[in-house]
């Protein structure tokens, strides 16, 4: 059962299911957002890199984020919409094969006037791979009930 507005709390956390990225991942991602940097797309390119492989797209981490937070939506508010995002930080490359989950807290509630929504809440979230290296940290704002 999703929470209203009403029933959040700030200090309130989730943290989600995990996904790991795979190779047909970056590759779908590359093709339906038309960013194919050689960076990931190329293993040539990949290996000559600081990295020493190919990194995966942090747009295409973002998306999986909000993917994996809508999974344990049950968890957080009932959303309205995607209301922004704040102070979005790619801190660390997120290699094909890696594994990552998302933590997420509720920093900020406030009431607002609109049709559908009781209030804006804001979540400081962070995708964070299996060995701990937080790799994109942002605060999600959502409408909700």
């Amino acid at each position: 059962m999703s929470r209203s507005f009403a029933d959040l709390e700030i200090g309130h956390t989730v943290t989600t299911p995990t996904r790991t990225i795979t190779e047909a991942d970056v590759t779908n991602f590359a093709g339906v957002s038309g960013d194919f940097n050689p960076l990931h797309t190329s293993k040539a390119a990949g290996q000559d890199s600081a990295f020493d492989e190919r990194v995966a797209h942090g747009a295409l981490i973002f998306s999986v984020m909000t993917g994996l937070l809508r999974r344990v939506q049950d968890e957080r508010a009932d959303v309205v919409a995607f209301y922004g995002v704040d102070e979005l930080r790619f801190t660390a490359p997120t290699m094909i094969g890696e594994t990552v989950h998302v933590e997420a807290e509720l920093v900020e509630k406030e009431p607002t006037d609109h049709p559908t929504a009781n209030g804006v809440v804001r979540y400081e979230t962070e995708a964070v791979k299996e060995n701990g290296d937080v790799v994109l940290s942002c605060e999600l704002l959502s409408l909700v009930k």
